[in-house]
């Protein structure tokens, strides 16, 4: 008889002792509630509940962790349903394109989204053949026929995930039509939108004069001056508030703050604002309004999330052929002791705020970031991000900001995913990882088994609840 296609001891110590354990621990978490507080699935999904389309649109041409590595082997994005921007052809049939990512899914072996695809394959699906090109068609057909059964449209597959908390990621901008219906639909699950304002916040974007323009038409202040800037910022926070937003989501390429006297901070505005900046004014102006967004988190109430350190379409081939978000971003070195002393210095221990920070520079965990945590009441310490949501990226969190954060001045897990269907793989893999670490820590005598299970517990879903006010 063939192995099935996940191993129920996948990801715990290999030690027969050690993994026994672990497996105690992950019973007891395993069929916790999912708390998905941080992501960029579409709320559209929940508010019309409409049939997925096919498996190619929803497993392969949207993920771009798949088309990174794929097009690292000379796939082209067009062959995988890309858009061109100029309107130039690309693929639509959808077999092809599915044909074609199981061509290539060996070259995802050792990598977290094979763990998080076969995941779906085997749990969501019901599917125990590896997949291949052998297997290609069978897997389409079965996939496509489940996509058609009304147990596998949205919310169906929300409630049967175990999903208790899902948020979304919207411009500031968003109308929020689809929280709107999905609130007004009396369905009971919860999607609560997050405000990610960075068009409005960075002069360096293309459109950032188009979106102070918007903010004018959106709120009726006049954006373009200092005060109704930041007073239509202030009303834009608050209609995501109104609509269950409990975060704002930042990602700037670094963690510099800049804490400016008014005067500074208008002459700096009416600069970038009119369009003409002076060398240094967009970086300037980042890290200033990253201390102006803690200020407004202060009076509103919203956690605010730092996702530092990427650095943003790498590849200008890329980016001006199909645009963002199509796997050319980098992670580069980021300063946090220095960059976000300012915003520390007056908000570090404010009452009620809380600042999550990821990061994709591994070397700060320990040096900077958990003696950070450890320190300043308002500081957390966010999951393992982009790429390094993987077994080894967990582990090596765990093992670098353990001893100087602990693990209450960190928030659980955050899944951070478009991939709607890999949201269970991911909570799965992380609570296995974390059950892996925590069972070597009692093995060692460093923490009771109990002490354990109780962390085991907080890891997987009381530390997100809490950081995240759900």
């Amino acid at each position: 008889m063939a192995a099935p296609l996940l191993h129920p001891d996948r990801l715990f110590p290999a030690d027969p002792g050690v993994r026994a354990l672990a497996r105690e621990l992950f019973a007891q978490v395993e069929a916790l509630p999912i708390l998905s507080p941080h992501g960029h699935c579409d709320p559209a999904w929940f508010a019309a509940d409409a049939p997925f389309p096919d498996p190619a649109s929803l497993i392969v041409t949207p993920d771009h962790y798949v088309l990174r590595l794929l097009v690292s082997q000379g796939v082209s994005l067009e062959s995988l349903g890309v858009a061109p921007r100029d309107g130039g052809p690309f693929e639509t049939d959808p077999r092809a394109i599915w044909r074609r990512f199981a061509e290539g899914y060996r070259l995802f072996a050792g990598t977290p989204s094979r763990l998080w695809l076969d995941f779906v394959f085997a749990e969501v699906f019901g599917l125990q053949e590896p997949l291949g090109p052998a297997t290609a068609d069978a897997h389409y057909d079965a996939i496509s026929e489940a996509l058609m059964r009304p147990e596998f449209r949205p919310r169906a597959l929300y409630e049967r995930f175990g999903v208790e908390a899902l948020a979304t990621t919207e411009g500031a901008l968003d109308p929020l039509d689809h929280h709107r219906a999905v609130a007004a639909s009396g369905w009971g699950g919860r999607i609560v939108p997050t405000f990610r304002p960075d068009g409005a916040l960075d002069p360096d974007q293309e459109d950032f004069r188009d979106q102070l323009a918007g903010l004018c038409e959106a709120t009726g202040e006049d954006a373009l001056s200092w005060p109704g800037y930041l007073a239509a910022l202030r009303a834009r926070r608050a209609h995501f508030i109104a609509h269950g937003a409990r975060a704002s989501d930042h990602g700037p390429p670094s963690a510099a703050s800049l804490d400016l006297s008014e005067p500074q901070a208008e002459a700096l505005f009416a600069r970038v604002a009119r369009g003409a900046p002076e060398s240094g004014d967009a970086e300037a102006f980042r890290a200033h309004m990253l201390v102006r967004m803690a200020e407004m988190s202060v009076e509103d109430g919203l956690v605010m999330q730092l996702h530092a350190g990427a650095l943003r379409n790498h590849d200008p081939a890329t980016l001006a052929r199909f645009g963002r978000d199509k796997g050319a971003d980098m992670p580069q070195a980021v300063d946090f002791v220095r960059g976000l002393a300012p915003l520390l210095h007056r908000f570090g221990h404010a009452e009620g705020f809380t600042l999550i920070a990821f990061t994709l520079d591994e070397t700060t965990y320990s040096r900077e970031l958990a003696p950070l945590a450890g320190f300043y009441p308002a500081l957390k310490l966010g999951a393992p991000w982009w790429f390094h949501d993987s077994p080894q990226g967990m582990r090596r969190f765990r093992e670098q900001a353990t001893e100087t954060a602990g693990f209450f001045n960190t928030v659980g897990f955050t899944d951070d995913t478009r991939a709607f269907l890999s949201i269970p793989a991911r909570h799965d893999l992380a609570r296995r990882m974390d059950c892996a670490f925590l069972a070597r820590l009692a093995a060692e005598h460093r923490l009771r088994r109990e002490e354990a299970a109780d962390i085991a517990r907080a890891l997987a879903y009381d530390l997100a609840k809490a950081a995240y006010r759900l």
